[in-house]
């Protein structure tokens, strides 16, 4: 299969089942980097620094950001700066860009004039009056004069380079930082062919996938584990190399609709025969497909030392509600899925014309479940959306549905029996109720009994038409576009590279740390957050809208934060990583029925751990992902190996840079636990109100402020919603200011730090430059229309703007007028 399979990722958010309440933060949006996937993600915090394909229809991957020195033949593995060369490796001169050249010339020219200089001045007075300092340019090089002291070492240079192409110096940093900080690269980064976002986070996460590519294609790259084995298995599986996919065609997907008893559109099916309880349990329970709702196990908010049964709201096909409620605006979204619904019901075998109206009264139903649906930007109070109850409750909520028999359906896989008495977790009780009376209301006649199957049906269908042969994945380019604005175009060892993190991650992930970690990565990155961490605890007593109670209680919780850095310890024991993915077995010539099979694998896995202790050293991310995050049930922040690396650390790098970028993501982190949702958590991770109700209502005051400035940003002329990134917001203001303070109190350890040769900003500009070029991205109106209605993030232009415009430290830094548009009179803070 050589043409582009970017789109078998295209599966929107029915997807497969997973556990609701496995809460997150991230530095930005999770999801598949290159291709747009639409699956429900699970409620962790991430740091969501990456602006890639991530945002996804559901929760659409939207595409990638910029990484400083993204040179294919720079190779180092020294633990966090991670590069693979291929063939010859090129020295340092072939590598350097126009401006890396220009500046090393610049350097040797001002040493040899330094040089004359003083043999002059030697010649007159018989003393050295000037001073050269010059140590070798491989290890590193300093430039002295009378006046100012360089670094020049590689890694400076290279870096200075980096940073000025990105600028544009022609604005006025006070009126615009992030065009002043991204102006350049902007305008020499156009949206690559395929791409509906572009920045930092996709480049870096590329450079990744070279790496995962090279270890699972190599035959000479030792595998150490079955698992391993596994990963290059199902690798070679979506390569299809022998166009197994596209021989078999639509056979796959009709084998499997006859297990559930059929499909009006694609062939012979009798109503009168068909059951929804039945079909229902099979879709979940055995497929982990299907529509209405979803479940799963997972930590209980108020317990978090247990995992309990979990139920929410889900199944729209489409990534967001507001897709199907502002039809005016949307109404080319509504088109579009139609016509792929359509045209992939015509290539199962259903006539046009009859598979068009049918879809039609799919997307009826799917309208009146998204009037039922409770907005994101509506289930930010945790404590408000925690509502255990026993089955038998449950069946008294929701009686369309026989609970007890449904779950029994599910968990009779791993010999375990769920009676009526079994507490479970219902976080949208209103929207069950609801869902409930709309399914009785279609299965009292036969007309709605159809409609009713179709849409278990197409629910099936959706999520895995990216396994099919070409025709099915060249449909789904009629939805991508206009969501994303683009159709997509990766290439597909890329694709593969990342469905294959997705589906066996932490076994590829043991290869790729193999390939490129190094352990001394680990303890400076743990230093960082240490330093971060005593850093937010100073600015506590200066908070003086806290009560001392809640104060000292907030100081321990962020004492109480542990962290897990680079990867689990146990993939890198062959034995340990075998048992994780014991039964899981793939075929090389069968990509669709490997897909089926691991989700089988994951369901019964996730189902073994109800009423067992919860694992607290579990991990969310694989290895190679660029991004981080925080679990509030857990009091834990997460930095995977891929995103230890430049722009966002480098230990050659200037520790203002490394400040900017990862210290700042490390302080979003931290500050995730302090967050309108984070704040709800002890220090042990359980959800209780801990804060006095004087100080709560001070804090939402203090919010209120966010979600106005927020609103009042405007991204194609939609203003953003503020109080659906609320969370993340916070967390981008405390994590700067945290990460300053903390680069602050090293200043006064290091004074002497060398500036950048050529780049006209202190070090404490750098650091804020350091902060914003991480963001550096373009876009297009389609992808940020869907960012806007769905991504708890802010466009990445606003995490920039509005971060630095409620910064002291910034205007201080670069004098910035009072009431000029990066000073603003009124400034928003909580921490």
């Amino acid at each position: 299969m050589q043409e582009d399979p970017c789109q078998r990722r295209f599966t929107l958010p029915f997807g497969s089942l997973q556990p609701r309440r496995t809460t997150v933060y991230t530095i930005t949006q999770p999801g598949t980097m290159n291709g747009i996937q639409l699956q429900p993600m699970p409620r962790y915090k991430r740091t969501e620094f990456d602006e890639e394909e991530t945002s996804s229809m559901a929760s659409m991957a939207v595409d990638a950001p910029m990484v400083v020195n993204p040179t294919s033949g720079f190779s180092r593995t020294d633990g966090t700066q991670v590069r693979y060369s291929p063939g010859r490796k090129r020295n340092f001169w072939e590598r350097a860009s126009p401006m890396e050249k220009f500046l090393m010339v610049l350097a040797v020219v001002l040493l040899l004039l330094v040089v004359i200089l003083s043999a002059v001045l030697n010649s007159y007075s018989g003393s050295q009056t000037v001073k050269v300092v010059h140590i070798s340019a491989v290890n590193g090089s300093t430039v002295k004069t009378n006046a100012t002291e360089y670094c020049v070492t590689p890694a400076c240079v290279t870096v200075a380079a980096a940073i000025l192409n990105a600028m544009d110096q022609s604005v006025d940093p006070c009126t615009d930082f992030y065009q002043y900080s991204c102006g350049g690269w902007i305008k020499s980064n156009p949206l690559p062919d395929g791409k509906s976002i572009w920045g930092t986070f996709g480049k870096l996460w590329q450079e990744n996938q070279i790496i995962m590519k090279n270890v699972l294609e190599d035959d000479n790259f030792e595998l150490k584990s079955g698992a391993e084995k596994k990963a290059r298995i199902y690798y070679l599986s979506c390569l299809d190399k022998n166009e197994t996919v596209d021989k078999l065609g639509a056979q796959p997907m009709l084998d499997l609709l006859n297990k559930i008893g059929g499909w009006n559109i694609s062939g012979d099916f009798n109503i009168s025969q068909w059951n929804f309880q039945r079909t229902l349990e099979i879709l979940h329970n055995q497929y982990s497909r299907g529509g209405l709702f979803s479940w799963g196990v997972g930590e209980d908010e108020r317990n978090s030392s247990r995992n309990i049964l979990q139920l929410d709201q889900g199944g729209l096909g489409l990534p967001t509600r507001d897709y199907y409620l502002n039809k005016s605006k949307d109404d080319e979204v509504l088109t579009a899925y139609l016509n792929y619904m359509t045209k992939v019901g015509v290539l199962l075998g259903g006539e046009e014309n009859s598979t068009r109206a049918q879809m039609e009264d799919v997307i009826d139903f799917e309208t009146k479940l998204a009037n039922i649906t409770i907005p994101s930007d509506e289930r930010r109070d945790d404590e408000e959306l925690y509502h255990k109850k026993t089955i038998s409750e449950l069946r008294e909520l929701a009686p369309v549905i026989d609970w007890t028999q449904y779950f029994n359906s599910a968990f009779k896989q791993v010999d375990r029996e769920v009676s009526n008495s079994q507490e479970i977790i219902i976080y949208a009780p209103e929207f069950i109720r609801k869902m409930s009376e709309l399914v009785t209301q279609y299965l009292s006649t036969p007309e709605g009994k159809i409609v009713m199957s179709n849409y278990l049906a197409w629910s099936l269908v959706q999520s895995l038409v990216a396994r099919l042969s070409k025709p099915f994945r060249e449909a789904s380019k009629i939805l991508r576009k206009a969501l994303v604005g683009s159709e997509g175009g990766e290439s597909p060892w890329r694709y593969c590279v990342s469905d294959t993190n997705e589906v066996i991650g932490f076994a590829l992930g043991a290869m790729f740390v193999r390939e490129v970690f190094h352990g001394e990565s680990k303890p400076m990155a743990e230093h960082m957050i240490n330093e971060i961490r005593d850093a937010f605890k100073e600015n506590l007593p200066l908070l003086k809208w806290m009560d001392p109670d809640t104060r000292k209680q907030a100081k321990e919780k962020a004492d109480w934060i542990t962290d897990m850095i680079g990867f689990p310890e146990f993939i890198l024991d062959p034995k340990k990583l075998d048992e994780k993915y014991e039964g899981l077995e793939f075929s090389e010539d069968e990509y669709f029925q490997n897909n089926i099979v691991e989700e089988q694998f994951s369901l019964k896995q996730n189902m073994k751990k109800l009423d067992k202790p919860s694992n607290r050293s579990e991990w969310k991310m694989t290895p190679p992902t660029v991004n981080a995050y925080y679990t509030p049930t857990k009091n834990q922040i997460v930095f995977p190996a891929g995103i230890l690396q430049a722009p966002f650390y480098d230990p050659h790098y200037p520790k203002s840079l490394n400040f900017g970028a990862m210290g700042v993501v490390m302080g979003h982190e931290l500050t995730h636990a302090f967050d309108d949702q984070g704040r709800e958590y002890d220090k042990f991770g359980n959800l209780h109100q801990w804060w006095k109700n004087s100080t709560v209502e001070t804090f939402r005051e203090r919010a209120q402020c966010f979600i106005d400035q927020y609103s009042s940003f405007e991204a194609f002329g939609e203003n953003l919603n503020g109080k659906q990134t609320l969370g993340e917001n916070i967390a981008d203001n405390g994590g700067l200011k945290a990460a300053f303070h903390a680069y602050q109190d090293w200043v006064k350890l290091h004074p002497k730090e060398l500036p950048l040769p050529a780049v006209p900003l202190s070090n404490n500009q750098l650091f804020f430059i350091g902060f914003a070029q991480v963001w550096c991205s373009t876009s297009t109106p389609e992808a940020m229309h869907l960012q806007v209605l769905n991504d708890p993030h802010s466009p990445a232009k606003y995490r920039v703007i509005g971060t630095l415009s409620n910064s002291v430290d910034f205007s201080k830094e670069f004098k910035c007028p009072a009431k000029s548009a990066m000073n603003p009179a009124t400034k928003c803070e909580v921490w």
